[in-house]
């Protein structure tokens, strides 16, 4: 889990990064950075919890 201080710093709109890959995207329930789904806004561990929790609407688990 990311610290208070890494979180914060990286929602910082007021450093605007030189180029825009080095814009730190964090999930937004962990503040985890690597495993980011930005479709989601949440990193792969969250989405799997919500996604087996069904809190996700239109996910499910894959079966065949």
């Amino acid at each position: 889990m990311a610290t208070k201080a890494q979180v914060l710093k990286s929602k910082q709109s007021l450093v605007r990064p030189k180029y825009t890959t080095r814009v730190v995207r964090r999930c937004w329930r962990c503040g985890r950075r690597h495993g980011y789904m930005r479709d989601f806004d949440i990193c792969r561990i969250c989405f799997r919890e919500l996604a087996n929790n069904g809190e996700l609407p239109g996910i499910r688990k894959a079966s065949w």
